[in-house]
């Protein structure tokens, strides 16, 4: 391993693997990543792997749009299968608050020269059969959705960083790191290796609170458990695919608090529940790898009774399995991205929640905030510096809980929310 890098990476997720891509990609090759154990081994390698367009914040959407936009020439340069399903998706509303507040997502992705539809609740089952339309107000049809693999998408940015000059190194976990007189930080490792480098980059993932509290730092992010299921074979989703020649596409339910998509013959349905409980919540063990949590159907049922009522082919399929895995939030539910004020060299790009609809934007802004001094464009909602010493562990704990469970909950200008608060 060399000794001296102009910056190292540290975490090997999709988050850490874009940010070295988009820094070879502008011309830095002089980068190192440093991985715990192996690429995707905290949350990435068991996420559902979906990706979207909307948010509510338009710069925050930008770089969603650029993320998704990026995966066809990720896979070309690297050439690496990232297992891309463009199937297109729905946002459905089942009460009228809902539908108008979809309306008014659409009126932003116009804004943003997004391709939205606002369709009835009909036109949505015809295009998403599982839907009982009788269920629902409408829905929003957005043609740029998907899934793809994770862990293919993951290894796609890291070979391309490689070709361009990157050094990724497996089974290689920081244990502290100091920074030197002359501002250059000493990155040390559990095997007694050292390399100094002029920037070190915080992409812990599970591990950034860790990280972050090496350098004295209390990152406001806490993991949560996140549970999907996937269904045995569903006749319902052959006999679409049959007749289509398409994938089911994805759907996010929102008074039901889940989403949908297909997965092999089968599909795929998680839920952003009221129950939440958060994961490991003042450290995460650095033994923790690519291991899953036990199940608690029971924590989610009530989310599933509301789908299994809204899809009705669910009521007769089996489950094949229950995925249930931490990943991180910061207390507002945006990524926590640059520089640290008092520890220049120094930067975060961590709390991703939505690697996969991000990781590529977050990557970017990232490297040209480094390369070039300033981001290039409005990224204030994850800019790191939004939040400041009032964000304790306590704080962060109450707000993440309460972000996680209002997902899905309809957001309102300027509304002032409990948790947290004295």
């Amino acid at each position: 391993m060399k000794t001296q890098a102009q910056v190292v990476v540290i975490g090997g997720g999709v988050v850490g693997c874009s940010v070295l891509y988009h820094l070879t990609k502008l011309g830095w090759s002089d980068v190192v990543l440093l991985e715990r154990k192996e690429l995707t081994s905290g949350s990435t390698w068991h996420a559902a792997g979906g990706m979207h367009t909307i948010n509510g914040d338009p710069s925050v959407a930008k770089l969603q749009q650029y993320t998704i936009e990026l995966y066809r020439d990720i896979e070309e340069i690297s050439e690496q299968s990232i297992g891309l399903h463009m199937t297109g998706g729905i946002m459905l509303a089942a009460t009228p608050a809902r539908f108008d507040w979809l309306k008014s997502i659409h009126a932003k992705g116009r804004y943003l020269g997004m391709e939205t539809e606002i369709i009835s609740a009909r036109e949505a089952a015809e295009i998403m059969p599982l839907i009982d339309a009788s269920q629902f107000e409408g829905a929003m049809f957005d043609p740029i959705e998907g899934h793809l693999d994770p862990s293919g998408t993951t290894h796609a940015y890291a070979k391309a960083a490689r070709k361009n000059g990157a050094t990724i190194h497996t089974q290689t976990r920081v244990t502290d790191l100091h920074q030197q007189v002359d501002g250059s930080w000493r990155v040390m490792t559990e095997g007694g290796a050292e390399i100094v480098a002029e920037h070190v980059v915080n992409a812990g993932g599970l591990w950034a609170r860790e990280v972050g509290r090496m350098v004295g730092l209390e990152l406001p992010v806490l993991a949560m458990e996140h549970m999907y299921l996937i269904t045995e074979d569903m006749p319902e989703v052959t006999a679409f695919n049959e007749a289509s020649g398409k994938e089911m596409m994805h759907a996010v339910d929102f008074d039901g608090e889940i989403y949908l998509r297909q997965e092999r013959k089968g599909m795929l349905m998680g839920t952003y529940e009221k129950a939440c409980v958060p994961w490991s919540p003042t450290q995460t063990p650095w033994d923790f790898g690519q291991d899953l949590l036990p199940a608690d159907l029971d924590r989610i049922a009530p989310s599933l009774e509301v789908g299994f009522q809204h899809f009705p082919a669910f009521q007769q399929a089996g489950i094949k399995q229950i995925i249930n895995g931490p990943f991180t939030f910061a207390p507002d539910g945006n990524p926590l991205v640059g520089p640290i004020k008092g520890l220049p060299g120094f930067w975060c790009a961590c709390a991703v929640m939505a690697g996969f609809s991000q990781g590529g934007g977050v990557g970017l802004a990232l490297a040209n905030w480094m390369v070039e001094g300033d981001p290039e464009l409005d990224i204030w909602a994850m800019d790191v510096a939004r939040f400041g010493d009032w964000t304790t562990l306590s704080y962060t704990n109450a707000k993440v809980k309460e972000n996680y469970s209002r997902r899905f909950s309809i957001r309102f200008p300027n509304e002032e929310l409990p948790a947290g608060r004295p």
